[in-house]
């Protein structure tokens, strides 16, 4: 491809929402670097692209480690000449009682939703500022992230957290030409989703498996729960020019479930 082509970098991309959004970007024409802490389903996900003839690396990474994040940008940058979009999609669920809430549950979601958000921001912003570029960073936040809800209090703090850091983010960085917003997605046929199903069930027996999932998705206004593309849609359009004059947003795509 030709090297006037914009370059992304999306973690936490081996599967999921994550996958979508890298395989959007891709078929639009970006090279794109896949990033993941899974190396096997990564390493499958890669010939996923070199098969559709994507421009495409991959890196094995953490996002909680500020020196992985860092590396990641410096490995995409000596890959692909440059770097033109970051998106910080990696993230874990935590589904448990309040009063349940143990500091393990909220290091480790802390430390990779929250502190893989900002080490992730701060190295695209300081590889904007070095190649004198425009940029775009666009971090996964969620509809836990504009409301909070029960058994996702941990969740949800970290994605309040994420919210917060896109907006401070964005004010900082605009003198840069730098823009930064989040998507909030809502309920989605995913593995994570799976996994708040199955934690939901564990936590009142009243309930069998999908029940959570049917429950909540049945709030959804338009009718039917969440789709990758949906989000893919939403983050194509924050990679674009389209989006120039929008920054410090984080914005619902959930079908009609939580307004503000």
């Amino acid at each position: 491809m030709s090297t006037i082509n914009k370059v992304a970098i999306v973690t936490g991309s081996a599967g999921g929402l994550g996958k979508a959004i890298a395989l959007r970007l891709a078929h639009n024409g970006f090279s794109v670097m896949i990033h993941d802490i899974n190396k096997d389903a990564l390493t499958k996900t890669l010939q996923e692209f070199k098969d559709k003839g994507y421009d495409s690396d991959a890196f094995v990474g953490d996002v909680s480690k500020k020196s992985d994040q860092e590396k990641l940008v410096q490995t995409t940058v000596e890959k692909f000449g440059r770097l033109d979009v970051f998106v910080n999609n990696a993230g874990i669920e935590a589904v448990t009682p309040f009063i349940d809430i143990e500091e393990d549950e909220l290091k480790k979601c802390f430390d990779i939703n929250v502190f893989g958000t900002v080490f992730g921001t701060q190295a695209a912003a300081k590889q904007f500022i070095k190649q004198h570029s425009k940029g775009k960073i666009i971090n996964a936040c969620s509809i836990a992230g504009q409301e909070s809800y029960t058994m996702l209090g941990t969740y949800s703090a970290t994605k309040h957290a994420v919210r917060a850091f896109t907006q401070v983010a964005a004010k900082e960085l605009a003198k840069h030409q730098i823009t930064v917003n989040a998507y909030c997605p809502g309920v989605a046929k995913t593995k994570m989703w799976d996994r708040i199903d199955e934690e939901m069930v564990k936590s009142d027996p009243s309930l069998k498996p999908g029940d959570a999932f049917k429950k909540y998705s049945s709030e959804i206004a338009l009718g039917r729960y969440e789709k990758p593309d949906d989000v893919a849609n939403l983050v194509d359009f924050l990679a674009s020019s389209k989006s120039d004059y929008i920054t410090g947003q984080a914005i619902l795509v959930d079908g009609g479930l939580v307004y503000r």
